[in-house]
C-alpha cells in the first residue's frame, strides 16, 4: 500500500471502532491525550495525515484494538498480538508496608517525575499507625521496617531533584475521615493526626510533591505508578504489571493526565480540603 491507502484505510477503521464503542469524539480524544481538533482531522474524509506512533499507540490501546491491524499491516484485530511483542514483565510481590521494587524503582527514577495513584492513602503520607492497621493481617513485614521505608520515602520526596504528582479519588478521604471501608476499627484520635499529618507534609514538601483529587463518580483508576520515561507499573495484588517501552509508558501518562485534567481539588486547594475534612471529624 502507498501512503494514501494506509491513510484511508487507517481512517476507516478508527471511525469504525469509534463508533462501535459509542465514545463520543471529545471523550475518546481526551483517553488518548489528543486534541478535539486533532480527532476532527484524523477522521475527516480529506485528511491525508497520520498520526505519530505513540499517538497511533494510544489510539490502538483506547480502542483495544492492534495497533498493525489500525494501520493496515495486519488483518488481526486482537490487541495482544501486538503487546506480546512489546517488553512486559509480571513481578510477584507481598501485600505489605515495606515493598523493595517500589524502593528500587524509585531509586532508579531519581531526577525524573514520577506520577502516581495509590491504592488509597499516599503511602509517603502515612502515619505508622495507619500503615500498621492497613496491613495488621499480613505477615511479611514488621511495622518498624514500615516506618523505615516511610522514612526513606519522605527523604526521596525531600530530595531538591524530586518531583512527585499524586492523583486520587477523593472518595477515599472521605471513606478515611469517617472510619469506613479498611479502616473500620482506626481509632478516630489517629485518623485525625493522620489528616494533621498530611497538611503538615503538604505544606512543607509543595510544590515538589503535588496532591489532586479526582471525582470517582467520573473518573476510574487502577493503583499505577510512572517512574519517569522507563518503567511504568500497575499493582493488580500480589503482583505488578510493568511496562518498560515508550508506547505504553505514553498511555499511561496520557491516561493520568487525564486524571488531573479532572482533578476537581487542586495541590493549592488540597490544605482547605484536608481541614474540612476533619473539622467535620471534630462535631
Amino acid at each position: 500500500m502507498d501512503r494514501r491507502d494506509t491513510v484511508r484505510l487507517f481512517r476507516g477503521r478508527l471511525t469504525e471502532r469509534l463508533q462501535a464503542s459509542a465514545m463520543s469524539q471529545s471523550r475518546f480524544a481526551a483517553l488518548v491525550g489528543i486534541d478535539r481538533s486533532t480527532l476532527s482531522q484524523l477522521l475527516a474524509d480529506d485528511s491525508d495525515r497520520l498520526p505519530r506512533a505513540d499517538t497511533v499507540a494510544a489510539i490502538a490501546t483506547a480502542l483495544q484494538v492492534s495497533a498493525d491491524w489500525l494501520l493496515g499491516l495486519s488483518n488481526d484485530m486482537d490487541i495482544a498480538a501486538d503487546i506480546l511483542q512489546q517488553s512486559f514483565t509480571i513481578e510477584p510481590t507481598e501485600r505489605s508496608p515495606s515493598d523493595a521494587l517500589l524502593t528500587a524503582w524509585h531509586d532508579e527514577a531519581v531526577g525524573y517525575k514520577i506520577r502516581h495513584v495509590p491504592s488509597n492513602l499516599p503511602d509517603l503520607l502515612k502515619l505508622p499507625e495507619t500503615t500498621s492497621h492497613e496491613y495488621q493481617a499480613s505477615s511479611a513485614r514488621t511495622s518498624d521496617q514500615a516506618r523505615i521505608d516511610s522514612a526513606s520515602r519522605l527523604a526521596y520526596s525531600r530530595l531538591p531533584e524530586s518531583e512527585m504528582e499524586i492523583c486520587s479519588p477523593l472518595q477515599d478521604l472521605e471513606i478515611f475521615a469517617t472510619g469506613g471501608g479498611i479502616w473500620q476499627g482506626l481509632n478516630a484520635d489517629i485518623r485525625r493526626r493522620q489528616i494533621d499529618s498530611m497538611i503538615d507534609l503538604i505544606e512543607e514538601l509543595y510544590p515538589t510533591l503535588r496532591w489532586f483529587l479526582f471525582d470517582q463518580l467520573n473518573h476510574y483508576s487502577v493503583p499505577v505508578t510512572i517512574f519517569g520515561p522507563d518503567r511504568a507499573a500497575i499493582y493488580v495484588g500480589q503482583m505488578y504489571f510493568v511496562f518498560s517501552t515508550t508506547e505504553h509508558i505514553r498511555v499511561l501518562i496520557n491516561h493520568f493526565d487525564s486524571l488531573i485534567r479532572g482533578a476537581v481539588v487542586q495541590p493549592t486547594e488540597m490544605v482547605t480540603h484536608l481541614l474540612a475534612l476533619r473539622e467535620r471529624m471534630v462535631r
